[in-house]
């Protein structure tokens, strides 16, 4: 048996399987595609998460674009984050080409053009279904986490939820937590002090400054109502197809804390929402993070061990996580040893530091007879990856050299007119892109002040009336006990009697 003959049979061997799957493209042997030879993930193992790496332009966005069409065909929803401004197209059928059709015939693939159904969402102002979630809902722990606090100050976070709580004040906004925060050390110092302990006023005033610095990078919006509810992500339409959630966050590379924090909230919000999967054939739903690096680069170490937490425990809900990034070194060791399914595309050899990162990348993958994988790494052309998948069991399949099939959507942006019809069209946008601002903590702490202000003012009114009385009295006093002076006294005062002795002096002097 030839080399050829061996390795097409190792690859078809370790790709086979029982269940339903996705066929990424077919395998390549010195450069040359293997028509029919296909590498298949299983749907069954594509909640164990994954990696799709490589140098700018090698074709990330576009094999995250496969699965995400392929994922939808097979009824499994997705959400796509969309950093780059260029996952759109997925709305509209590709318009062909002839490099399509010489790509799919290596491959063993007819090519279909399609569009997907697809709902474009925002964490700012951009247009889309807006992205919310309150104050209340991350918690105490999980906002601590993110402003990155100390052992006080987040006991300070607690006293802050447990007062409001316990007063029934609703913490919706940033707004309403900067309020009972300042309250706490100000206008309710006795108040705090009596119920919970001595609150210090520097403690406060280092929280507000973590808060003021979400607030810049648009926390004052994610933060509000009406939030998003997570089970709108898993959505199907009436043929089956699943929906295919686009972020946009274009506007968000110099805002990573609160991209940080959006991921974050929606991690634990799903694992706390969704239900226990089981063994499941295949995924509740997938997520694709591009950009990976704007997560963990920008991470406090709490945030990182959160992050890991999640990774290892959301796969049971039947999420898959999917991280999209040029160096798998840009993803922490801990979240990459959880990742099944790794697609490395072309790493690029410049430097000394690129040569070492390319030989610790090769390691990470499984040993093969077929390639220097070190090698094939920098050799790889656009559109070509190399591909380990887990196969029905568990088990890492065959690594390949793989030519990655082309998109069936379109591999541009939509226009104007295509953006706006598609909004007009949602269902979501119209359930979420309301503001709702109704009384919550700042509100009713505002008035509770106010009031208290009033009854101060009016009891210092009541004080200074009282004491213009008691002064009004004395003065009375005074006046009366004068008129009621001692008669001998009136007589030798009176203008009379003064005349009388005026006039008997003047005669004895004479």
């Amino acid at each position: 048996m030839s080399k050829k003959e061996e390795f097409i049979k190792h690859i078809t061997e370790g790709n086979s399987t029982k269940g339903d799957y996705i066929t990424l493209g077919s395998a390549m042997l010195d450069g040359e595609t293997i028509t029919d030879a296909f590498i298949k993930v299983p749907l069954k193992t594509m909640n164990r998460h994954g990696l799709i790496a490589g140098a700018t332009g090698t074709g990330k966005t576009k094999t995250l674009q496969v699965l995400a069409e392929n994922l939808s065909e097979k009824g499994i929803p997705v959400l796509l984050m969309d950093i780059k401004g260029d996952l759109s197209g997925l709305a509209q059928p590709s318009p062909g080409h002839a490099k399509i059709d010489e790509r799919h015939a290596k491959i063993g693939l007819p090519f279909e053009a399609k569009g997907f159904p697809v709902e474009i969402m925002s964490l700012s102002q951009q247009d889309g279904v807006r992205l919310r979630a309150t104050v209340s809902e991350f918690g105490p722990v999980l906002l601590s986490r993110i402003l990155d606090l100390s052992e006080t100050q987040t006991g300070v976070v607690a006293v802050i939820f447990k007062y409001c709580d316990d007063n029934k004040l609703p913490l919706l906004d940033l707004k309403d937590f900067k309020k009972v925060l300042q309250y706490a050390t100000q206008q309710g110092k006795k108040e705090f002090d009596e119920a919970y302990g001595r609150i210090s006023s520097a403690s406060t005033g280092a929280i507000l400054r973590k808060v003021v610095e979400i607030e810049q990078q648009g926390g004052d919006i994610f933060f509000g109502e009406k939030s998003f509810e997570v089970e709108d992500l898993v959505r199907t339409t009436r043929d089956g197809r699943g929906y295919i959630n686009i972020i946009r966050l274009t506007d968000i590379q110099d805002k990573p804390k609160l991209f940080s924090t959006f991921m974050l909230s929606l991690l634990a919000e799903i694992y706390e929402t969704f239900p226990e999967q089981g063994d499941s054939d295949k995924p509740e739903l997938i997520m694709f993070i591009d950009e990976a690096h704007l997560i963990f680069n920008q991470a406090s170490k709490a945030l990182l061990n959160q992050i890991e937490n999640i990774v290892k425990l959301i796969r049971s809900k039947g999420i898959g996580l999917y991280f999209v990034t040029q160096n798998p070194t840009d993803v922490p060791e801990a979240v990459l040893g959880q990742l099944g399914l790794k697609i490395q595309h072309a790493l690029r050899a410049f430097t000394a530091k690129d040569r070492k990162a390319i030989k610790l990348t090769a390691q990470n993958y499984p040993l093969t007879d077929y390639y220097d994988t070190a090698e094939v790494l920098t050799s790889l052309g656009i559109g070509e990856a190399l591909v380990s998948a887990l196969d029905e069991k568990g088990r890492p399949t065959p690594l390949a050299a793989t030519l990655v099939r082309a998109p069936m959507s379109r591999m541009d942006i939509l226009t104007e007119t295509e953006l706006n019809a598609l909004l007009d069209d949602s269902k979501l946008v119209t359930k979420y892109n309301e503001t709702i601002d109704r009384e919550s903590a700042y509100e009713m702490l505002k008035a509770k002040i106010e009031k208290a202000e009033n009854i101060k003012e009016e009891e210092e009114e009541r004080e200074a009336r009282e004491k213009e009385r008691q002064r009004t009295q004395r003065t009375t006093r005074s006046r009366t006990t004068s008129n009621r002076m001692n008669p001998v006294v009136k007589v030798l005062t009176s203008a009379t009697f003064i005349r009388s002795v005026f006039g008997i002096l003047k005669k004895v002097m004479k």
